[in-house]
């Protein structure tokens, strides 16, 4: 007959509590970096953005002798979803950041978040009237 003895862990182990899993925390010229690359992209995002504002809005806009007569016109869910979705995907990568620890990198997509959110106003108005 075979018995099956389980080995009972080292008694110095059990009496220690697991230390507390603590995220290491990215180096400040990392953090900076980072938050240059996204500073770049996110200028260029945000003035492209503005161009086609400007661009779209001066293509639709009425000239001055028409009437103004208010219009309804049906806005497909894409361009609901853009409009919105760069808004929610940027303040997305501000809590990452945050999460990472990486203090920098999530101003600089905070306020790129709330220029977007700006943005998407801007369009959402252009877009109802």
């Amino acid at each position: 007959m075979v018995q099956l003895v389980m080995a009972s862990p080292p008694s110095d182990d059990q009496d220690t509590p697991a230390p507390p899993q603590t995220r290491k925390r990215p180096s400040r010229l990392i953090d900076i970096t980072v938050a240059l690359l996204f500073l770049v992209a996110d200028t260029v995002i945000v003035a492209v953005a503005a161009m086609l504002f400007v661009m779209v809005g001066m293509g639709s806009a009425q000239p001055p002798h028409l009437s103004a007569t208010a219009h309804s016109r049906d806005v497909p869910v894409l361009t609901w979803l853009v409009v919105w979705g760069l808004p929610a995907v940027a303040v997305t990568g501000a809590v990452v950041h945050a999460r990472l620890r990486m203090p920098v990198s999530a101003v600089v997509q905070s306020l790129f978040a709330l220029a977007c959110a700006f943005l998407a106003v801007i369009w959402t108005r252009m877009l109802l009237s």
